[in-house]
């Protein structure tokens, strides 16, 4: 069986579900936190949407698995950063119940997804030699 290379970030499904979680919170939480006046809420929630994305491809740059994986790590943090910002938007009357809950349902989705590409990347680094060589690459990397 071949095995195919991810050329960039924007192939990686852990990468696409957290865009899916950044577009949500843009086009569904931040009008109405804007429209609320709550700024400081709005401005935590956005800077944590797009730290997901940003980590995920940033660590994609990375040619070291475990490299990789500390980035991913990073970007969990900050989805798990999302959620308690969601929490706090529903608990504070902000956002209504089925809001809430399609956000919850995106932040599942991309915990599970990069749950298994954290698990995949460290299964990978002790398979290895922990470098990832991209195709065409010249000898002397």
């Amino acid at each position: 069986m071949e095995e195919t290379v991810t050329k960039t970030f924007e192939e990686l499904e852990a990468w696409k579900a957290g865009r899916e979680l950044r577009i949500f919170v843009f086009r569904n939480i931040v009008p109405i936190l804007k429209t609320l006046r709550e700024f400081d809420l709005c401005d935590q929630i956005k800077r944590a949407s797009r730290s997901v994305t940003h980590n995920v491809a940033e660590g994609h740059g990375r040619f070291h698995f475990l490299d990789n994986y500390r980035f991913c790590s990073q970007a969990r943090g900050s989805l798990n950063e999302v959620l308690d910002q969601l929490i706090t938007c529903h608990d504070d009357s902000l956002i209504e119940d089925d809001l809430y809950q399609t956000g919850r349902e995106h932040f599942n989705k991309t915990l599970r997804i990069l749950n298994g590409y954290m698990a995949w990347l460290k299964r990978s680094a002790k398979a290895k030699d922990q470098i990832i060589v991209p195709p065409n690459t010249p000898p002397n990397l």
